[in-house]
């Protein structure tokens, strides 16, 4: 059985205003005095960020239960200096990002500039384990065209600097501005795709490969390829369906490398239409199927995803799972809809955050 791991990044917010705040150093400061032994919490490019990161798990409730600590440690962390956290992949309310001041980031930020200063957006990151590199760049090959899919369901960032976007997913567009981000053309072989990193980081325009922001790239630090196209999810439980279907995509992909089944070969023009699609849409409007590049209801096409990868959810265990998850998300609406349907109903953005830090903490989720 693969394992998993997810990434979350949560945003730093005022319990009475919902107004970020840059206060990380100090959350990060009293996890270091805790006396729990949890080494879960990382810095960001932000101080208004918290980055955490689960364990490697392979068993879906093992995972969401995990998720659910991590957001309640870091909300109570967060509490005890007086602010609150929230699952939000961008902020509802104007907002002026505080840069970390280390070494890595003050290089950033005089490299790319206002880029840098913009890139207060959050997002959720899941690993699944592969058996080489080998595999996981052929996974990473077959899996491209199914990205904007996980990129709608997990959409959470309609609102930037106090206005609606008009996207779902605005952190994605934002996202795209590095000049390192974005979908990749086919590698064929790990030689390639290390040979291509290696000639990116000597061009001098990224730091080093920490900066590869592929949509899906091999991690450097663990066996696993990572996929980098959602938005921190709003609740828990979407974020562990989509780990669900990440790791199925990665089973599915590697049994077609083995079974000699060739990748599709869509353009890199053609995948960065459908995730500007998936960014714009999200769940209430069409998207470009995988299979087509064709645009077809939202609905459609989550289940064309499903379809694609259900014999490797049925054989994980997680198919029920996956297929109750997916028709809530479409039913009830993702983080996006959700946001958008709390400002109509209460006129308010900092409403909107006061329910989204409340929606954040496990067992306390719901319509």
């Amino acid at each position: 059985m693969r394992t998993v791991g997810v990434e979350e990044e949560l945003l730093l917010v005022d319990p009475e205003s919902g107004e970020p705040r840059a206060l990380s150093a100090a959350v990060l400061a009293r996890v270091a005095q805790d006396d729990t032994g949890q080494d879960v919490f990382e810095k960001e490019l932000h101080e208004q960020m918290l980055e955490f990161a689960t364990h490697p798990q392979a068993d879906m409730d093992r995972l969401h239960t995990e998720i659910g600590r991590c957001r309640a440690e870091a909300g109570r962390h967060a509490g005890g200096i007086g602010c609150a956290v929230a699952a939000l992949a961008t902020s509802p309310l104007p907002v002026s990002p505080a840069v970390g001041m280390n070494r890595r980031y003050r290089w950033m930020a005089e490299q790319y500039g206002v880029v840098v200063h913009e890139q207060l957006v959050l997002g959720c990151h899941v690993h699944v384990s592969v058996d080489s590199d080998d595999e996981g760049v052929a996974v990473i090959d077959r899996v491209r065209p199914w990205l904007s899919v996980l990129t709608a369901l997990s959409a959470n960032s309609p609102f930037w600097q106090g206005r609606d976007s008009a996207y779902s997913s605005y952190r994605s567009r934002v996202w795209q501005r590095w000049p390192s981000a974005g979908p990749t053309e086919l590698f064929g072989s790990a030689e390639t795709y290390h040979r291509r990193v290696a000639d990116m980081v000597a061009s001098g325009t990224i730091l080093d490969e920490g900066m590869i922001y592929f949509d899906v790239r091999l991690s450097r630090r663990y066996p696993t390829v990572e996929f980098r196209v959602m938005d921190v999810c709003l609740d828990a439980s979407t974020a562990v369906l989509i780990a669900a279907l990440a790791r199925a995509l990665v089973e599915t992909a590697a049994r077609e490398w083995r079974e000699g089944v060739e990748p599709v070969g869509h353009s890199v023009s053609l995948l960065r239409l459908a995730a500007w699609r998936a960014a714009r849409s999200g769940l209430t409007e069409e998207l470009l199927h995988p299979a087509t590049m064709r645009r077809m209801p939202a609905e459609t096409v989550v289940r064309a995803l499903l379809e694609h990868v259900r014999e490797a959810l049925a054989d994980a265990g997680d198919l029920e799972r996956a297929e109750t998850l997916a028709e809530d998300l479409l039913r009830h609406g993702n983080g996006a809809r959700v946001q958008r349907g709390l400002l109509e109903r209460t006129g308010s953005l900092r409403a909107v955050v006061t329910e989204c830090v409340r929606r954040t903490q496990p067992d306390r989720c719901g319509p």
